[in-house]
Parts: C-alpha cells; sequence; structure tokens
C-alpha cells in the first residue's frame, strides 16, 4: 500500500474498514427519553471540569433505536446524558452509552470520542407499553417505561427539533502507545438536517440496577420529571475540539 492509499482509508483495518467516511444519515431514528432529578453532589463528580452543573440536577436517560443507519446498519442504545454548562452555554454531557453493534462503537470511540461500550439495549412496544431495557452480560441494568403515545406534543416538531439540535459534549481520550494520553479533548457536536416525523408526552418510570461494568444506577432516580418519545431522520456531522487538556490551561 502506498502512503496516499493508506491516509485515505476511513478507518482500521486495512483490509476491511470498520467504518466508511462519514458524515453519517439516520432514518426513522426513535428515541425514549426519562428525565429525572438525582443527586446533585453526584452530578459534579460525574461532570469533567470546566463544566458545570445546572441549577437543577437532572439526567437524560435514553434509549436510541436505529433501523437504517449509513454504515453502522440495524442497533439500539441506551445511556445516560447530563445537561450542564461550558461558560455561558448550555449543553449535554453524554456520560455513558451502551450498543449492540461493532461499527458504531468503534466510530463514535475513536471519531468523537463517544463511551460506547457493548450490551444489549432494547426499545420495543410491549401491549400498551413503550419499553426499554438494558442488560449488561446478561445481567439487567434498566428498565424504563413510557405510556404509549399518550399525549401529542403541540406544534410542527420545533421544541423536539430544538432538543436534538442542543449542543452535545463527549470526553475523548485516546492514549499513545506509551500508555500516556495522547488525545484528551471535550467534543462537541451538533446534529443536522432534522426532520421530526412525531413526538409524544406521557407518564414515564425507571428502574436502575447497580451493576460495576455498567454503572448508570451510580446517578440514582430521586422523582421522574417527564418522558418523552420521539421519531426522527438526522445526521451526524464530525465534530470541533471544545477543550484540550494537554494544550488549555
Amino acid at each position: 500500500m502506498r502512503k496516499q492509499q493508506i491516509l485515505d482509508l476511513p478507518s482500521m483495518p486495512a483490509a476491511g474498514p470498520s467504518y466508511p467516511a462519514g458524515p453519517y444519515r439516520f432514518v426513522n431514528r426513535e428515541y425514549m427519553i426519562i428525565t429525572y432529578e438525582t443527586d446533585p453532589e453526584v452530578i459534579r463528580e460525574q461532570l469533567p471540569e470546566p463544566l458545570e452543573p445546572v441549577a437543577q440536577p437532572l439526567v437524560h436517560y435514553e434509549w436510541i433505536k436505529m433501523p437504517d443507519s449509513s454504515g453502522f446498519g440495524s442497533y439500539t442504545e441506551s445511556g445516560i446524558v447530563i445537561p450542564c454548562k461550558f461558560g455561558d452555554d448550555e449543553v449535554n454531557f453524554v456520560s455513558q452509552m451502551y450498543l449492540d453493534d461493532d461499527p458504531p462503537i468503534a466510530a463514535g470511540r475513536e471519531i468523537w470520542g463517544f463511551p460506547k461500550k457493548y450490551a444489549h439495549p432494547k426499545l420495543e412496544i410491549v401491549k400498551d407499553t413503550l419499553t426499554g431495557t438494558l442488560a449488561y452480560s446478561n445481567q439487567l441494568v434498566a428498565m424504563g417505561t413510557m405510556g404509549y403515545k399518550h399525549e401529542k406534543m403541540a406544534g410542527n416538531g420545533e421544541r423536539t427539533t430544538a432538543t436534538l439540535s442542543k449542543t452535545a459534549v463527549n470526553l475523548k481520550i485516546v492514549p499513545g502507545v506509551d500508555g500516556e494520553p495522547q488525545i484528551c479533548q471535550l467534543v462537541a457536536y451538533n446534529l443536522t438536517d432534522i426532520t421530526v416525523k412525531g413526538s409524544w408526552l406521557g407518564p414515564g418510570r425507571l428502574h436502575l440496577i447497580p451493576h460495576v461494568n455498567a454503572p448508570v444506577a451510580d446517578l440514582p432516580v430521586r422523582k421522574v420529571v417527564g418522558a418523552h418519545h420521539f421519531v426522527a431522520d438526522l445526521t451526524l456531522p464530525y465534530g470541533r475540539v471544545l477543550h484540550d487538556y494537554l494544550k488549555d490551561a
């Protein structure tokens, strides 16, 4: 292989790259997000500086079913997002993510620094209940339920589009060959080309079970604030460096 051929590869291994070049388009991406209050001191512990907590100690617990994802195929994801601030800007810090497909795990970690681990999330309709589960090594660690399409959100999807458009932030850490951090950054990104196809509110409940390798229960549920179910098409573009721990003072 010549140098330019190597530089043109989208990912490893060279013999069969794990994922193609982006950006990445998602069609009929289905979300269930249960928002709850937790302990303020836990929020502070989970947020990497210079991110700062907002006044209300909220957590978004998400299930996302992605049946049509360019380059990644069909998979489901589950995890924790923490609303916070970077300076004067309100952002979402992606704290934990669990999914069942190798290409988006590799791409997510290598490009944007998504905190992805392999597990078995599921989002499905069980009779009258939208139900999300997360199993890690065959052990249940999370279960969320929501009344199915109880209340359609008013308007033309602007509120849901604003939710999806909000800046999200990941902590990206990549060691060098000497074991020391070679990349240590906060990476920001914004979803684009968003088309909301349906959006509903309803009652929700969330149960989290302690597990050492999937510690979602480290952010305990004190009070469920609401549940949101929606379907959208969107594009995940490349991100940008928000803060570089190896360069920024």
